[in-house]
C-alpha cells in the first residue's frame, strides 16, 4: 500500500477517510435547516403601542401553554407594563422595544395597566390579556 505524501501527511494527523466524514458531521450547526425546508416558527409576537392613555391594542388573546412574546413601543414617553396576577412587569421607553415573553400556565382574564404616573387620564391607561385554554 503507497500512500503518497499527502497520504502520509493525513495519517500522522490522524485524519483516515472515516475520520474526515466524522469531522465534517460535527461541523455542520445543528440549526441548519435542508434545503428548500421552512426555518423553525419561534414564539408569536404580538406588538402593542403605549401612548398617553391607552394600549393598543388593549385586549389581547392568547393561548394557554403557548409561548408568545408582547413587543411594546411607546409613541410618547416612558411608560409601563404591569399584570401582578402573571408577575409581569416591564418599562416601556421612547425609541426601543421592549420584549416580554410569556407562556400562560392558566387560562382566564387578567388586567394590566401602565404602573408609571404619565398625566391626568392615567389611570384610564388599562387593558386585559385573555388567556384560552
Amino acid at each position: 500500500l503507497s500512500l503518497g505524501g499527502w497520504g502520509r501527511a493525513l495519517l500522522a494527523l490522524g485524519l483516515t477517510a472515516g475520520g474526515l466524514a466524522a469531522c465534517k458531521e460535527r461541523a455542520t450547526p445543528v440549526s441548519q435547516a435542508a434545503p428548500g425546508a421552512a426555518a423553525p416558527a419561534g414564539p408569536r409576537v404580538i406588538s402593542i403601542k403605549a401612548k398617553r392613555f391607552s394600549y393598543t391594542p388593549n385586549r389581547i388573546v392568547v393561548k394557554q401553554g403557548v409561548p408568545v412574546v408582547l413587543e411594546f413601543t411607546s409613541e410618547d414617553r416612558k411608560h409601563g407594563f404591569k399584570l401582578p396576577e402573571l408577575g409581569l412587569r416591564a418599562d416601556i421607553e421612547p425609541g426601543t422595544v421592549t420584549r416580554v415573553p410569556l407562556t400562560p400556565s392558566r387560562a382566564g382574564t387578567f388586567p394590566f395597566a401602565c404602573d408609571i404616573f404619565c398625566g391626568d387620564g392615567h389611570e384610564e391607561m388599562s387593558g386585559e390579556l385573555v388567556v384560552e385554554p
